[in-house]
């Protein structure tokens, strides 16, 4: 049956596809899958160093969870939505790919590793991950014929992917939430090149405008990391009931105690993991389909609807979100190991910086030759030189990193045997 949700408009692509048995949402979730940069976030910070432990959490299996989780809401929406019927319903593979690829930008050392890449690359046009991921699913993610090339994403992915709407340089003083200045072609294939209103300025307020498969993306990363960081404190022995009930006397209010007491009963029985479980049932059913009138509702159903989240099911997971970052993310163990990710990640630039931004001709091969290749690009200037470093860093997995770094300034490591 076709879903007239969705219309050709929604799952245009920038070049031509073949066609399958798949719909092109489904053709790029499996894309997306069987692709070296999304399996490189298994190597990939989550909350703790990937390795330090089998079951802690890394970028791919909480993309993994995210992605099972908007899949979850889609289900409820097309079951309870009153808008909703067969035959025009949101689709659970668009819901998918999107949650799959939302962190894929995402380098080496967790946020920590994002606001040192921004840190170095200010001077080149600033780091963010969203940014970052739209690169990969939209510029770079592919190898054809020699030149790097995006997956192809249909009009919705993109869409999808895209929380950040402001280009940097727009507003004063980036630190994140925006995109890079030559990513404006993807803010006009979403738009089909319509102007922004003027309720819609540069900065939180266009951030804020979202299609619906984005805003469910995001309820759901919401609610993965806010339950599952509780989940990976607790095993690592950074969040217990002494801790928490003396955090909740300082920073709780009145309406967080029926929250506080089903986490410190949990951490008491033991059974935080499942209590936390069980809660992902209660945060997918808090969402609403509700309709709206946006500029670009008369182009597609994404901008026609959105979903509202029931504010007591949001405050707790902010709350669950504070717990962790107080508890865990502040910790003098995990700022320390934050630490070292900048510092090896700025020794790291610097070297690449020197050697390839310096003005002379390189004479070493530093990086792999794929990036060798589009770092010699005539057509690319300074910046454009600098973004392919930037994107050689942000590919990188914690523990490639450590061993590139160990390569280039341990005199007692490494050979030219050593894979990297």
């Amino acid at each position: 049956m076709d879903n007239t949700f969705y219309n050709a408009w929604d799952m245009e692509q920038p070049e031509p596809a073949s066609r399958d048995y798949r719909t092109p949402f489904r053709r790029n979730r499996d894309r997306l899958i069987h692709n070296a940069a999304f399996r490189r976030l298994q190597g990939k910070t989550q909350v703790f160093l990937s390795g330090e432990y089998d079951f802690y959490r890394t970028r791919l299996t909480h993309s993994i969870e995210v992605a099972q989780i908007a899949g979850s809401i889609s289900q409820f929406l097309n079951h309870g939505a009153e808008q909703l019927e067969p035959g025009f319903h949101i689709d659970p593979d668009l819901c998918e790919a999107i949650a799959l690829a939302h962190d894929i930008g995402h380098p080496p050392f967790g946020h920590a590793g994002e606001g040192t890449l921004h840190r170095l690359m200010t001077p080149y046009g600033g780091f963010e991950g969203n940014a970052q991921t739209l690169r990969l699913i939209g510029q770079t993610i592919y190898t054809s014929g020699g030149d790097r090339r995006g997956l192809n994403p249909t009009r919705a992915l993109v869409d999808g992917v895209l929380k950040y709407k402001t280009l940097w340089g727009e507003v004063p003083d980036q630190r994140n939430h925006f995109l890079y200045t030559d990513q404006r072609p993807f803010l006009e294939f979403i738009a089909d090149g319509r102007a922004w209103p003027d309720g819609l300025p540069p900065g939180p307020a266009r951030n804020r405008f979202r299609s619906l498969e984005c805003q469910i993306m995001d309820w759901a990363d919401d609610t993965a990391y806010s339950l599952n960081d509780i989940v990976d404190g607790v095993n690592a022995g950074f969040v217990s009931v002494g801790r928490v009930e003396a955090w909740a006397e300082e920073h709780a209010g009145a309406e967080d105690r029926e929250s506080i007491a089903y986490l410190t009963d949990a951490l008491r029985r033991g059974t935080v993991e499942r209590a936390m479980n069980r809660r992902i049932g209660r945060f997918v059913e808090s969402v609403r389909l509700v309709e709206r009138d946006t500029h670009l509702s008369d182009l597609s159903h994404r901008w026609r609807f959105g979903i509202v989240v029931d504010e007591d099911v949001r405050r707790e997971q902010r709350l669950l979100n504070r717990i962790a970052v107080d508890l865990v993310f502040r910790s003098p163990q995990v700022c320390q190991l934050e630490h070292k990710g900048d510092f090896m990640l700025t020794r790291l630039w610097t070297a690449l910086e020197d050697h390839y931004l310096g003005g002379g001709t390189p004479h070493l091969a530093l990086l792999s030759p794929d990036f060798e290749r589009e770092i010699a690009r005539s057509e690319l200037d300074e910046p454009g030189r600098a973004r392919v470093l930037c994107d050689y860093l942000a590919g990188m997995t914690d523990g490639f990193a450590s061993r590139i770094y160990k390569r280039l300034f341990d005199a007692d490591f490494g050979s030219i045997v050593d894979l990297v």
